[in-house]
């Protein structure tokens, strides 16, 4: 599947939480990395976010988070009120279906794709966020990052979606 980057409007990840919301999260990434800066965590909890909005815009397109958003996207899916409050503003539940590490799998199309897909959905990744698993310039306690062949009518291997809530 293609995806369509026509100029759209530019959206920010934040407003798809509330202040109290994206806190909760950005605190589930601090715990889960013991001395991670504030900004750090929540910079990785908004890509997360952006993910969700992309992979729900684009529900085939085979979409999968770094090993940094990863982190972040996690500590959203434990917080399950969030998550389903998510699912009713971006129209569909983006399921996340688990694997176990694997490096090896990583394909850095899929990277590309995916930022590719978040722009489309309006939000603007920031790069540094989207490296591939060697790269350890932000340290977080993922160790994964998942691709492998998707289940019917997914987003990715690691999200699929169901349709509308």
């Amino acid at each position: 599947m293609s995806i369509t980057t026509e100029a759209p409007v530019t959206r920010d990840a934040r407003d798809l939480l509330t202040a109290e919301e994206l806190s909760a999260v950005t605190t589930t990434v601090q715990l889960n990395n013991p001395g991670m800066a504030a900004d750090v965590a929540e910079a990785i909890t908004l890509e997360a976010l952006k993910f969700e909005a992309a992979c729900a815009a684009h529900p085939t397109a085979r979409l999968k988070p770094s090993r940094v958003v990863d982190e972040g996207w996690h500590a959203l899916i434990l917080h399950t009120r969030i998550k389903a409050k998510l699912a009713t503003v971006l129209g569909i539940f983006v399921h996340h279906v688990p694997e176990a590490p694997d490096t090896g799998r990583h394909d850095p199309h899929a990277l590309a794709r995916t930022q590719d897909a978040i722009r489309a959905a309006g939000y603007t990744p920031v790069s540094k966020m989207w490296v591939g698993p060697s790269d350890t310039s932000i340290p977080v306690a993922a160790s994964c990052e998942h691709s492998p062949p998707p289940p019917e009518g997914s987003c990715t291997g690691d999200c699929s979606n169901t349709g509308p809530n």
